[in-house]
């Protein structure tokens, strides 16, 4: 009960604290996507403005006590690859654009392109917008997809999960980005984010300051000698070696993946059928 007791006092004691900083993370991010604004509209080039990007999200950063860390940046091939990543926060994609090479392009669910200011910014990075919701729309948005990586060689990042939850651990995975990455016969790369949930919660809590991590796993070349076969033997090694990495549940859910995070629950943590 005494335990208790401090816990709770603590809490409130220290609640101001934690509102001054969340009032000071809010106001910088603002700040810094304010900035970003002239500096996306006057860049040519889209790679300098990824630059430009991955700078300003390093001064967010570093200025909200929330360091990144990028290890074993050595792995990441100088070629084409497919990037995917575990998703826990609504942080990530900034985290990633920080941390990765500007020379990526983001995979997107397309209900971000009309979010006011933040849909023109990605935009501006070219970023690639893929439907969940329309099949029809889906198909062509993923079809896009595999000339880009096929056509062009643009190296891509993917959130494998397509959401988050409240819940720790490793939702179902979407199979786009191995097929991507077998089409386009380019290396898969894992990679984990550790931190993130914490600095900024899905449930809505005020954000925290800390440091926030982002792991390159060994690059992933599949074993079959057809795309069809490809793809899923593709997803379920890196599955396999995000698990290993992050240590966190492997979480088994619906089909309908694509709730919104606050809405998302997972169901009983069991073996994956993947």
């Amino acid at each position: 009960m005494f335990l208790k007791g401090w816990a709770r006092a603590r809490a409130l004691l220290l609640l101001p604290l934690r509102i001054a900083y969340s009032v000071w993370v809010f106001a910088l991010a603002l700040g810094v996507g304010l900035s970003a604004l002239p500096v996306l509209a006057v860049l040519p080039g889209v790679t300098r403005r990824r630059a430009a990007a991955r700078t300003l999200g390093r001064i967010f950063f570093t200025l909200a006590a929330m360091p990144v860390t990028l290890r074993f940046a050595e792995r990441i091939p100088e070629g084409q690859c497919v990037v995917v990543c575990n998703h826990a926060s609504y942080l990530d994609g900034i985290v990633l654009t920080a941390a990765l090479p500007p020379r990526f392009s983001f995979v997107i669910k397309r209900e971000m392109a009309a979010v006011p200011f933040a849909g023109w910014i990605l935009k501006r990075l070219r970023s690639e917008f893929v439907e969940r919701f329309d099949r029809k729309r889906g198909a062509r948005d993923a079809r896009r997809l595999m000339r880009t990586a096929t056509l062009r060689g643009t190296s891509l990042v993917f959130f494998p999960e397509g959401t988050f939850t409240r819940t720790p651990g490793l939702l179902k995975f979407h199979t786009g980005a191995f097929a991507t990455a077998a089409r386009a016969s380019c290396p898969l790369v894992p990679a984990v984010l550790r931190g993130t949930r914490r600095a900024l919660p899905p449930n809505g809590a005020l954000p925290r300051p800390g440091r926030i991590e982002m792991q390159i796993l060994k690059p992933i070349a599949p074993l079959a000698t057809t795309p069809q076969q490809a793809a899923p033997e593709l997803r379920d090694r890196a599955r396999a070696a995000m698990l290993a990495a992050l240590g966190e549940p492997d979480l088994t859910c619906s089909a309908d993946t694509a709730r919104r995070p606050d809405r998302a629950r997972a169901r009983p943590v069991r073996a994956s059928s993947t």
